[in-house]
């Protein structure tokens, strides 16, 4: 909803800032979603009077014009427009002005002549034909306005209104109006509220000669008014119309239309006006359509109705579809005479059934199936017609037709109770206080009950009630409390580990991805896990969508590489993703219930002899990745930084074909991947994907993955981080060249080393592993260098080679010798 400042001004007299007042409108429940101001890109533009016109010296379609613009002196400027003449007030862009597209003018030279600005059309400022109906489209726009040589061309033609857009939810369509909006500034800054109850003098005639009205459906419609005007004269509406049609963001078109869309804005109240010489029979009937019927509505379509769609109709065809479009030729016409208006109530949840069935929306639908003030039919009727009178536009017979068939009796209540308001609010804001914000608000308070307006559909109960008092009293001023009985709520420590996890795998790089639990049986296949693997014994689902998610995953490496595998196949050069999931393990014991009392049903039969446990949940962070410069030790560095920020040491790597404890080894290359172990608990696997698995997934790049165990990796963890002070004492290094038999891992070397050495060592690198010509076939030479340091002294030199005789006779016995 777009709401204009100068009309609202009509309504309440509020003056303050722009910002001041959509902030205010805001906390008080009316959401701003921005505000703008007519010309607000025009800079330098003025009223100017055009004092000659004479011929350019150099061409034979220039004129070159003397202007009045206000200043000592008048200016020259040049045109290629042939509609001006010497006394004529045009729009003056002078040197340095800014057009609202953001075109700068500048003074200079025009086949050799100067020009110091730009005379204006209407669409140089943004304007139409429409806004300006005596203008011409191509030419000059030769002013009419009364206006001062050299005023700024906004306040001149009224370009300087300021619109406000309004977020109005569902459940307020009272505020879909100028009123309502004016009543809720009104509420908000405790102002007198100005609405006049419409009047119109009339003239003397008997509606019932030009018009018969019935409503066969007073379910649907529960008031229809209508009236009669007479001799009516179609022209442009008076500019004030126009400007506040404009600046609501409706586009004037003539003065009978302008009038049913301005009574729309100002009370919410839809309004239509037909053509009386297009309702043959001059009769009206509110019915419903019938099975295959049809009608060409406003927009040029033809529509097929059906028999639960209203529609008002003449005696033979219908001529609207109820509260949402007319037909073809219920419109007005420039050789209209006879106009009915019609208002009227129609159920909202028809109308909008009606509309999603025929896929047709108008700003009458928008209005009409939130749901109108059912009361206000006839003052708006009325409103048109003072605006007929006031704009001179026609003959209002004295006489309407208003069929009723609303219950006036009925009023909408809710207790009021002050004690329980403040407690359901946590304030202390006394009872007269609240009573004067409900009265604001258009409430009033009587035995105790609320009595709602009819245009507030939204109010049901006290919480309704209390939100009224809250949003008027300020939500900022309410004190903030905490829940009562509730914990105060905090992460778990496994909440905390995890978001540990994912914070680091971001940092390295990482993408994260989330993937289905329910995957296919033939992923089981496509990572090569052996027939009896126990990862194939799966939890089934009972109802599946398809064959691809009937199973729940046993391992989040398939999900992982078909994540890899989409990426790849839409040219992602490279990926680095991750995933923090479940994987679910069948638990194979079966629980048995005693039949007690919790599992007796139909007169004491048990419920179910057996029932099976749900499976085991664990969670997983599962590594992928492929492209760029990835490599095993890429993704085997991850998951070492990954180990120092949970602070986890002493981790080991072992070829994954000698683990049975990981099926998905198969998965994997057999020479390039590892398990990873930690004082005998198994925390994850890693490593490159085996060709075979690559192929079935459709990557033709090296691809890595590595899944770690987050149960595991919790419980060795150490919580607690002690503090080492810097060594006062100086370390001792040593190098060591071994040879030993090819297949004897680097990291047994190292254990070997550790155990031998003790306390005493600091650091062991490895710098240097080679096969060539100069190792015996089947050998490799391993080196390292070995720092070592005490945090009681200053090594000695026996210290150190006792500390080394010992990794030496280590090392020899699982086959290692010195490189001589």
């Amino acid at each position: 909803m777009n709401l204009s400042m100068k009309w609202l001004a009509d309504y309440v007299n509020v003056d303050v800032p722009i910002k001041d007042y959509c902030h205010a409108l805001t906390m008080s429940g009316s959401k701003v979603e921005c505000y703008e101001t007519e010309g607000k890109g025009i800079l330098n533009i003025v009223v100017g009077k055009i004092l000659s016109v004479v011929p350019h010296e150099n061409s034979d379609h220039l004129v070159v014009c003397q202007v009045e613009v206000g200043k000592d002196s008048p200016v020259q400027i040049v045109t290629g427009a042939s509609n001006v003449n010497a006394g004529d007030i045009v729009p003056v862009a002078l040197d340095g002005s800014t057009l609202p597209n953001g075109i700068k003018i500048k003074k200079g030279k025009l086949r050799g002549v100067e020009s110091n600005g730009m005379l204006c059309s209407l669409g140089e400022l943004g304007l139409d034909k429409r806004d300006f109906p005596y203008a011409i489209e191509d030419g000059i726009f030769i002013m009419q306005e009364d206006c001062k040589i050299g005023q700024d061309i906004c306040s001149a033609i009224g370009l300087n209104d300021t619109s406000v857009e309004f977020e109005i939810t569902s459940n307020r369509p009272d505020c879909l109006s100028v009123i309502g909006l004016a009543r809720e500034t009104a509420a908000t800054y405790n102002l007198p509220l100005n609405v006049k109850a419409p009047e119109y003098k009339g003239v003397e005639g008997d509606i019932n000669e030009f018009l018969k009205i019935e409503i066969k459906n007073a379910e649907k419609c529960r008031r229809y008014c209508a009236g009669i005007v007479k001799n009516v004269k179609i022209e442009p509406s008076p500019r004030w119309m126009r400007e506040r049609l404009r600046a609501s963001g409706v586009r004037p078109i003539n003065n009978f239309v302008d009038i049913t869309n301005y009574v729309m804005l100002e009370y919410g109240q839809p309004m239509h006006a037909f053509d009386l010489r297009y309702v043959e029979g001059s009769k009206i009937n509110i019915r419903n359509a019938v099975n295959g019927e049809k009608i060409v509505t406003l927009d040029g379509i033809e529509r097929e109705l059906a028999d639960d769609m209203l529609v008002i109709a003449d005696e033979k065809k219908p001529v609207a579809v109820a509260g949402i479009m007319g037909g073809e030729y219920s419109g007005i016409m420039e050789d209209t005479t006879t106009v009915v208006f019609e208002s009227a109530y129609f159920e909202p949840s028809q109308v909008r059934c009606t509309s999603k069935k025929l896929r047709l929306k108008s700003d009458a639908c928008a209005r009409y199936e939130k749901g109108v003030d059912p009361f206000i039919s006839m003052i708006c009727l009325k409103r048109a017609f003072e605006l007929v009178e006031e704009l001179g536009a026609g003959e209002v017979l004295n006489t309407v037709i208003d069929c009723d068939y609303l219950d006036y009796d009925k009023k909408n209540t809710v207790e009021f109770d002050s004690k329980w308001i403040n407690e359901f609010l946590g304030t202390e804001i006394p009872e007269a206080d609240m009573i004067d914000y409900l009265n604001r608000l258009g409430f009033e308070i009587a035995d105790g009950k609320v009595i709602v307006p009819s245009f507030r559909i939204d109010i049901e109960c006290r919480a309704d009630i209390a939100e009224e008092v809250a949003r008027i009293y300020g939500y900022n001023n309410i004190p903030s409390t905490d829940f009562r009985g509730v914990a105060k709520a905090e992460f778990t420590s496994e909440q905390k580990f995890v978001r540990t996890l994912r914070d680091t795998a971001v940092s390295l790089g990482g993408y994260e991805i989330t993937t289905y639990s329910f995957v296919s049986p033939k992923y089981f296949d496509k990572i090569r896990l052996p027939e009896n693997s126990k990862l194939r014994k799966t939890v089934k689902i009972v109802n599946p969508l398809g064959e691809d998610t009937s199973v729940m995953r046993t391992s989040t490496i398939p999900s992982m590489l078909d994540v890899l595998s989409f990426n790849y196949n839409n040219r992602n050069e490279k990926a680095c993703l991750f995933e923090i999931s479940k994987e679910y393990l069948p638990v194979d014991e079966k629980r048995n219930y005693a039949p007690d009392e919790a599992n007796l049903v139909n007169n004491g039969k048990p419920r179910h002899e057996y029932e099976y446990q749900l499976p085991d949940e664990p969670q997983r962070l599962t590594i992928g990745m492929y492209g760029g410069e990835t490599d095993f030790y890429v993704i085997k560095g991850m998951t070492e930084q990954i180990f120092a920020e949970i602070n986890i040491s002493g981790v080991e790597y072992v070829r994954a074909e000698t683990c049975e404890v990981f099926d998905e080894k198969y998965a994997l290359h057999p020479g390039r991947s590892a398990v990873i172990l930690k004082d005998g608990r198994h925390l994850g696997i890693i490593g490159e994907i085996h060709p075979e698995v690559q192929e079935n997934y459709g990557i033709d790049v090296k691809t890595y993955v590595a899944k770690l165990n987050i149960p595991e990796l919790m419980e060795c963890a150490e919580n607690k981080i002690t503090y080492r002070p810097l060594p006062k004492f100086p370390a001792t290094t040593r190098d060591l060249s071994l040879i030993v038999d090819d297949e004897i891992p680097v990291a047994e070397l190292e254990k070997a080393i550790r155990k031998a050495v003790g306390k005493i060592l600091e650091k062991i690198t490895l710098f240097d592993v080679y096969k060539g010509k100069q190792i015996e076939e089947g050998k490799k030479s391993v080196s390292y260098s070995i720092s070592m340091r005490s945090h009681e002294g200053t090594l000695t030199d026996e210290q150190a080679d006792s500390a080394m005789k010992k990794a030496l006779k280590a090392l020899a016995d699982i086959g290692a010798e010195l490189r001589a």
